[in-house]
């Protein structure tokens, strides 16, 4: 077996990157509580985190507990979100989740989660929540320990070397990152590869001139 080379270290990474992030903002979707976030954790699949936004402040205003998704009904959350991709089984998961949450409290403007959702195979239980969406909302929520990879994760994740053309699923690369990075920083795995890869780390033009771990970076996409 091809032992895997290590591009560049994931304590160098973390102890660089972190201090030039505002580590106070775990995510840049708009919410204004759980199920507001975890709705727009699901909206943002294969759409950006701009896009998602453009329509969330709206909706959430109108719409931000279970009860009120409901009272909206799915042709009225289509027309707010029609402009995200795949918007119709988007609208079809979000209103099944919201009969999903339905309870005594799933009117409260400042909704939360039974305490059972915390785990994440229970959150993958409900509708529209795979486990990179689960990954993110515990992690973003209740400082779960784990993962979530989305496309910067993804791609930086086999830019260091991370991770190998081996694992080619979000899955398989969550299980690699788990073992190769430090379990100190698996909270913020995900908030910090996002905004790196977002903002300096990108997929055809990395500002490497301004990454903070440039001169630790072998990697063949690095820009001289």
């Amino acid at each position: 077996m091809r032992k895997q080379k290590i591009i560049l270290s994931p304590d160098i990474y973390f102890e660089n990157v972190c201090p030039t992030l505002n580590m106070n903002i775990r995510s840049e979707l708009y919410s204004t509580n759980e199920f507001t976030f975890a709705v727009a954790v699901i909206l943002s699949a294969q759409a950006t985190d701009k896009k998602v936004n453009e329509v969330t402040p709206e909706l959430f205003r109108i719409a931000p507990t279970p009860d009120k998704m409901l009272k909206l009904g799915i042709d009225g959350l289509k027309q707010h979100i029609k402009v995200i991709s795949f918007f119709n089984n988007k609208a079809k998961n979000i209103i099944l989740l919201s009969q999903q949450l339905q309870d005594k409290n799933s009117d409260d403007i400042n909704y939360k989660f039974p305490t059972k959702y915390h785990d994440r195979n229970e959150l993958m239980k409900l509708a529209g929540v795979g486990q990179k969406t689960a990954n993110v909302v515990s992690n973003v929520l209740w400082g779960a320990s784990n993962i979530g990879v989305d496309t910067h994760v993804f791609r930086l994740s086999h830019r260091f070397g991370w991770c190998d053309e081996n694992d080619n699923t979000p899955e398989k690369v969550e299980t690699k990152l788990l073992k190769i990075i430090p379990q100190k920083y698996h909270s913020i795995t995900n908030h910090v590869m996002v905004l790196h890869g977002r903002y300096t780390c990108k997929a055809l033009r990395p500002n490497c001139v301004n990454c903070p771990v440039v001169k630790w970076c072998n990697s063949k996409d690095k820009r001289q």
